[in-house]
């Protein structure tokens, strides 16, 4: 649904983001991750025709972000982090200047007002003053600008910034609805809002992208070893000593204090050992109350994926 081909972008002699190239498919949700300066917000005002790249093309459908730049912009609703509100109106007129400016069918305009501030659940502020609404709310009136049109494709820049938790979960849970009909672009400081919304991962570092994949398959393709934590009771030095003999283990870290502690067991990846390694305590005689693998969370990931080059 959208494409983005070799995208380089200069200010000036400064390179923002270099050779960033990716396809996002129909009724996906992917998540934009990266430290400040990544490139994250100026990779997505490209691809939104916000501004043009130096080199590189996008696709919106068939259309060509700078050849067909009206008919592609047409197929996008953008929310830029800085929210593009008036004041001075009420939720409801301002919805109708978008309409408007946006060329929606005058006939269906009221209809679709009224049904995008139900969407968005601002339906209860339609005659209230932009100005007098929160911060969470006035977010929520930014989405319903977004979809007012009905586009294909959704570009979310930090749309949960700066919202009490309450509103963050409202947000969260319309932005998963809005995946079921869209494709879905957001970027977010917020690492577990990404794991739990976002079918797919795009990670950012000076202006690159490191990694595009489903959060499972990142962690996969990261970890050189695969680890178990087991929880024993028993003599914590013998026990050590005893599963760093099991065939296939790497290494093995000690965690807590007294007879009941937990062993980190580092091992080769696509092996599962976990019978091997319960058998060798059970044989020792010990008593074995946890055996769970490990799997690096998504802050893990990230860390790794964008530190690695300053290791």
């Amino acid at each position: 649904m959208l494409e983005a081909q070799n995208l380089s972008k200069y200010y000036g002699n400064f390179l923002a983001i270099e050779d960033v190239s990716f396809k996002v498919e129909q009724g996906e949700i992917v998540g934009f991750l990266g430290p400040n300066g990544a490139g994250k917000t100026t990779t997505m005002r490209i691809l939104a025709g916000f501004m043009p790249a130096s080199t590189g093309t996008v696709k919106v459908g068939e259309y060509d972000i700078l050849k067909d730049s009206i008919k592609a912009r047409k197929q996008i609703g953008y929310l830029p982090e800085t929210v593009p509100l008036y004041n001075d109106m009420t939720v409801k007129s301002y919805l109708k200047f978008f309409a408007t400016i946006r060329d929606y069918p005058r006939a269906k305009r009221s209809a679709r007002i009224k049904e995008v501030m139900g969407i968005c659940r601002i339906d209860g502020y339609a005659n209230t003053h932009i100005a007098k609404l929160s911060k969470g709310y006035r977010q929520l009136v930014g989405v319903a600008q977004a979809i007012l049109h009905e586009p294909d494709v959704l570009i979310l820049d930090e749309p949960t910034l700066g919202i009490d938790p309450r509103q963050v979960v409202q947000i969260r849970q319309l932005i998963k609805d809005l995946g079921e009909e869209h494709t879905v672009i957001l970027s977010s400081h917020i690492l577990p809002e990404v794991s739990m919304i976002c079918d797919k991962v795009m990670i950012m570092n000076k202006g690159r992208i490191v990694a595009v994949d489903k959060t499972e398959n990142l962690s996969e393709h990261l970890e050189a070893s695969q680890k178990v934590e087991i929880e024993v009771k028993g003599p914590a030095k013998t026990v050590a000593a005893r599963l760093r003999a099991v065939d296939g283990v790497f290494k093995v870290f000690v965690e807590g204090a007294g007879e009941k502690r937990t062993y980190e067991v580092e091992c080769k990846p696509g092996q599962d050992i976990r019978d091997e390694l319960a058998a060798a305590i059970v044989e020792g005689g010990w008593s074995l109350t946890g055996l769970k693998t490990h799997e690096l969370s998504l802050e893990e990931i990230f860390l790794k994926l964008t530190t690695k080059e300053q290791d």
